[in-house]
């Protein structure tokens, strides 16, 4: 059972899942149970409730505590609305298409009010995304948050 135990353990870091462990920790019990005097069926049992409860409770406690919520890390596609982008070709067109580059990439940008235009050079946020386009608004300079003073200020030097 100690074997067991230092190899589970052992074997935990070298996965990503977080159950290993408490498998190490459940034949570590039951090596006590072993070392106490204890027989095969008791150990088994030991072993078995020990990894059982620890692997239960580790996923109660990691969905209560370390649940994802709105406010997650997004990437990709999910993670364009609300960032900001730079007009790299005016609009044309009767959809007013226009190409707008974020986090240096180039998308294909139609106006999400469906009337504005946009110049080269202006500032948009990403309203959203449908396929492979985004939909964009203007930024006004009262809007312009997203650059913090700190950064302005390193910019300017």
């Amino acid at each position: 059972w100690a074997i067991l135990a230092v190899l589970l353990v052992l074997a935990e870091t070298f996965t990503l899942g977080f159950v290993l462990l408490w498998f190490g920790l459940g034949a570590a019990a039951a090596a006590l149970v072993s070392i106490a005097g204890g027989g095969i069926f008791w150990q088994i049992a030991v072993f078995i409730i020990v990894s059982g409860v620890l692997t239960a409770l580790s996923r109660t406690i990691f969905s209560n505590y370390l649940h994802r919520d709105e406010n997650q890390l997004k990437s990709g596609i999910e993670g364009l609305p609300g960032q900001i982008g730079t007009v790299s070709s005016p609009s044309r067109g009767a959809l007013k298409e226009a190409a707008v580059r974020v986090y240096g990439s180039v998308w294909t940008a139609y106006p999400a009010d469906g009337e504005s235009t946009f110049a080269e050079g202006e500032k948009v946020e990403v309203v959203s995304v449908k396929g492979s386009s985004i939909y964009v608004r203007k930024v006004e300079p009262a809007d312009r948050n997203w650059l913090q003073e700190e950064d302005r200020k390193w910019l300017q030097d």
